[in-house]
């Protein structure tokens, strides 16, 4: 009887020790306090968007030419009009001053002529008054009345040579122009592609060429980013924007939608979107930013201020939560009406109360209605 009791106790230990070893430990889950705070809808651009600047020229020479002159450097801040490089233009420049001294000659020769026809015009007056005074005979006035007229013809041939001359120099001047690369605006020379004494030729139609001089104006700054065709209905032009770089983690910079494209980008193997422009609502931001630098967008819809919130990423399919419930130390599912939400903050209309805890760590295994778990840091 006595072995009978011991090996009852020794199965019922190991049954015991079995049941223990088996026996998982509740989940520790990470809670987050319900709260009130400020809710955005907000939509968001689909891929990374890029500073843009309002200007921003590729300059090319209108002629192929050898570099003479290098009057800049990258980096460089140039105005409005400043001749960046120019060609060898020696040639052109006697073919200008050639045109010059043959304008001023045709000038000249317009005002003898013009003084030669005033002074004919006054002898056939003259000749004229003494006609009528049976002085000369009218052969001699006819003569002088034609010599009057002639030279009032050669007069106006010498002010059209001369307006011939003008339109050659105008002509030499604009050939002299195209040796000369200017800035078309203020701005910052980004890059330079030549040297003195290369050899630079214009962009043929259809053949992309590296551009003489790359200049950017950064005085006007904006991102430009794509935003899903779904969420474009929503928006338009002025709404309030929020710009995040990753050159300046953490901090953000405002801003103002202020072009939508009017058409629909469709790019194989890429869902389609519409491409936005957003510009930065301080100008002094300018100061730190590069172009070329990735950013975000989240352009604001709507607002609502001190609402009952909760993470978005609390919020399960059919907007379920679970809730903890200190008292007895496990989970209720919870319904909840929501109203607008980001990828942040979702705004609870109804199914929570300020101060209840609620789950964030939704992939912590076996949570369930009823289960009990162990509170983490949140």
């Amino acid at each position: 009887m006595k072995k009978v009791i011991a090996a009852l106790v020794i199965i019922g230990l190991a049954a015991a020790g079995i049941w223990y070893a088996g026996r998982t430990s509740p989940p520790e889950v990470l809670l987050h306090q319900v709260a009130r705070g400020t809710v955005e809808k907000t939509v968001s651009n689909t891929r990374a968007g890029t500073v843009e600047a309002c200007r921003r020229s590729k300059l090319s020479m209108p002629i192929g030419g050898r570099v003479d002159i290098l009057n800049v450097d990258e980096g460089d801040r140039v105005e409005a009009g400043q001749v960046l490089l120019s060609l060898w233009n020696i040639d052109r420049k006697a073919m200008t001053a050639q045109a010059e001294a043959q304008l001023l000659a045709a000038r000249h020769n317009a005002e003898r002529a013009c003084v030669e026809a005033d002074n004919a015009e006054r002898e056939a007056q003259r000749a004229e008054t003494l006609l009528a005074k049976k002085l000369v005979s009218k052969e001699s006035t006819e003569f002088a009345r034609t010599r009057a007229q002639a030279s009032r013809f050669a007069c106006q041939a010498g002010r059209d040579e001369e307006q011939m001359a003008q339109a050659s120099l105008q002509m030499n001047q604009a050939l002299l122009e195209e040796t000369y690369l200017r800035a078309p605006f203020a701005g910052v020379v980004a890059e330079i592609n030549g040297e003195i004494g290369e050899y630079v030729t214009p962009s043929p139609p259809g053949v992309a060429t590296p551009p003489a001089v790359d200049l950017i104006d950064y005085s006007c700054l904006y991102v430009n980013a794509p935003i899903d065709e779904v969420d474009a209905g929503q928006l338009s032009v002025g709404l309030p924007a929020r710009l995040s770089l990753d050159a300046f983690r953490g901090e953000a910079f405002s801003g103002k939608l202020d072009r939508i494209a009017p058409y629909v980008l469709d790019l194989e193997k890429q869902a389609r979107t519409v491409e936005i422009d957003v510009l930065f609502d301080d100008p002094a931001v300018r100061a730190r930013l590069l172009v070329g630098y990735s950013a975000d967008i989240d352009i604001i819809l709507e607002t609502r201020h001190d609402v009952l919130r909760v993470p978005t990423e609390a919020v399960m399919e059919d907007n379920q939560v679970y809730r903890y419930n200190r008292d007895t130390g496990t989970l209720e599912l919870v319904p909840i009406s929501i109203g607008i939400s980001n990828w942040t903050f979702t705004e609870v209309l109804d199914g929570l109360s300020e101060n209840d805890e609620i789950v964030l760590s939704l992939d912590a295994p076996g949570l369930a209605e009823g289960v009990a778990v162990v509170p983490g840091d949140d």
